[in-house]
């Protein structure tokens, strides 16, 4: 039973806290500046009850300075090393600035509350998201570890009237927008400029794999130059993609991202490892590219070297999607000509990754690609029995490459057509 104390003009409760000293002593823990012996009375019976169901939180482990808890937290991350470059700075810009001087125990909703008001002022919408993403993981791993009975964070319930989200506004990705993309592209970029748009929308790969993609994963060196056939990601069926009678294709086995000045090389986003099959006129298109160069990378930079080392959203994609004026030559070889290249409206202001999104938008438009085609293809798993069971066929495979030179050659005959 609880114990009570008088000191001075407010009392103390001492409850037993199920752990015993070395001399076999029973180990008691309290809480003081009560003014009414029956509300420290309850207190106590409270913290006696928690004792014997196991939820009690002991004072030393609630006491744990919030600070000292993001760093052990933070030590326990195991994710991709780019999702743990944004948790770690949340953790330190954001969640260890405003609670460091509080303990974990004494968060609680009003103090959560406070946090993403406070987030509110400092960052954007999405930005406030991701930070309280990371607070409510580590409120919900301090009650795993111990250090407190139960999350501050609240669930997140609708009230009052109901509000649509907002979404992007996009645009149907029309053949003849990505076309004229590539024509700005080999004019600002070269030819591998013209292969890299085309090979976006046709294959919806994400840039970092497009970044990453070497020479032995492309058509029409892959598979036969596969450095890992028997590897653990490996294609599984490898016999689809060879010989006269074998599909043209790529295999997404890496990616390549930037941190911190550091190039990385990296498995697919969410571990996606997968093999595009491509129609035959990028199929052609990426041939004729290996030939022109002997870079590592099928896609290199103006200069040559990596993408991954540039900052190609501003120095690439956004002169090509937005328009540039004409820069003639000078004497000064860091400043090359260009030629004025005009806006693609469909994507002026846009980002590239639009072209990935457009890519499936093509596949559901034809009507004849399975959803596990379509899904696979963009890398992404069907939840539940449906993505157990399901299996991309090569007659999958062969109507995808169909649906997708079709495009191609319809936009070809309707340009010869609108020329003449």
């Amino acid at each position: 039973m609880p114990q009570i104390e008088w000191r001075g003009g407010t009392c103390r409760v001492k409850w037993w806290a199920g752990e015993y000293y070395p001399s076999g002593r029973r180990k008691y823990e309290s809480k003081g500046g009560f003014t009414a012996e029956e509300e420290a009375w309850n207190y106590g019976l409270d913290r006696e009850h928690e004792q014997r169901h196991g939820h009690l939180i002991r004072n030393r482990d609630g006491s744990t300075l919030m600070s000292d808890w993001c760093d052990t937290w933070e030590k326990s991350l195991d994710h991709g090393p780019l999702t743990e470059k944004s948790y770690r700075g949340h953790l330190r810009k954001h969640i260890k600035p405003y609670f460091e001087r509080r303990t974990v125990g004494e968060i609680d909703i009003v103090a959560y509350r406070g946090f993403k008001k406070h987030l509110g002022g400092v960052v954007g919408e999405g930005s406030a998201k991701n930070i309280l993403m990371v607070f409510g993981m580590l409120m919900e791993d301090a009650v795993g570890a111990g250090l407190r009975s139960a999350s501050p964070v609240e669930r997140q319930r609708r009230r009052g009237r109901y509000k649509k989200k907002p979404r992007e506004r996009k645009r149907h990705m029309r053949a003849e927008s990505v076309y004229q993309l590539a024509v700005n592209a080999k004019q600002y970029w070269g030819f591998p400029g013209y292969v890299f748009m085309l090979t976006m929308a046709v294959t919806g790969m994400r840039p970092g794999e497009l970044y990453g993609l070497r020479r032995e994963y492309c058509y029409p060196n892959w598979p036969s130059s596969d450095p890992d056939p028997d590897g653990e990601h490996a294609e599984p069926e490898p016999e689809r993609y060879k010989g006269d009678g074998g599909m043209p294709a790529i295999r997404v086995q890496t990616q390549r991202q930037r941190d911190q000045g550091e190039l990385l090389t990296l498995p697919p986003k969410y571990g996606s490892y997968r093999t595009l099959v491509i129609p035959p006129f990028l199929a052609t298109l990426l041939r004729l590219l290996l030939d022109s160069h002997d870079e590592e990378w099928v896609f290199p930079g103006i200069k040559g070297g990596e993408l991954v080392s540039t900052n190609f959203d501003g120095a690439y994609w956004r002169p090509i999607a937005d328009g540039h004026e004409e820069r003639k030559a000078t004497g000064d070889r860091r400043r090359r000509p260009i030629p004025e290249i005009p806006a693609v409206p469909d994507y002026e202001g846009k980002r590239m990754y639009l072209l990935r999104h457009g890519h499936k938008e093509w596949l559901d438009d034809s009507g004849r690609i399975s959803r596990v085609a379509v899904e696979s293809r963009m890398g992404h798993e069907l939840p539940g029995v449906e993505g157990v069971y399901s299996n991309v066929t090569p007659t999958m495979e062969r109507e995808t490459m169909g649906v997708l030179q079709e495009r191609w050659v319809h936009l070809m005959e309707s340009m010869r057509l609108h020329q003449a």
